[in-house]
């Protein structure tokens, strides 16, 4: 058994993928879009979108599509586990660029380097170093 995070944008999906392959995570390695190949469309507007992507990175893995039914991203977020400061804070400033920072990247009282974010298209992340 193995848990993935399955994230709905509502027609983001692409320049969220692209964005998380620019700032270092990973790449798409399936993807399949709405009205290709047989592939239904209940909306035409949402024809070309992204029906299911797989994005895969050392580490990383998770799942994405466009949903123009999709509810707003809350209460969960992807977190991750990091053992080298420099890296964890190259990669939290890449993914804050035009988001919100919620909890700056900082020395926390439990002893680890860490910090929250909710990235350009509302996805939250919690990046924590124990290096």
């Amino acid at each position: 058994m193995q848990l993935a995070n399955y994230l709905f944008f509502t027609t983001t999906c692409e320049p969220a993928l692209a964005f998380y392959t620019q700032c270092g995570l990973g790449r798409v390695v399936e993807m399949m879009r709405i009205g290709d190949k047989g592939m239904p469309v209940k909306n035409e507007k949402m024809r070309g979108k992204i029906m299911h992507a797989k994005f895969e990175g050392p580490g990383v893995l998770f799942y994405a599509s466009d949903n123009d039914d999709a509810e707003p991203m809350r209460g969960s977020a992807h977190m991750l586990i990091m053992d080298d400061r420099a890296q964890t804070r190259g990669l939290f400033e890449k993914l804050a660029a035009g988001g919100r920072i919620t909890t700056p990247l900082g020395m926390q009282p439990w002893g680890s380097y860490y910090g929250k974010l909710t990235d350009r298209f509302g996805v939250q992340w919690m990046l924590n170093c124990i290096g």
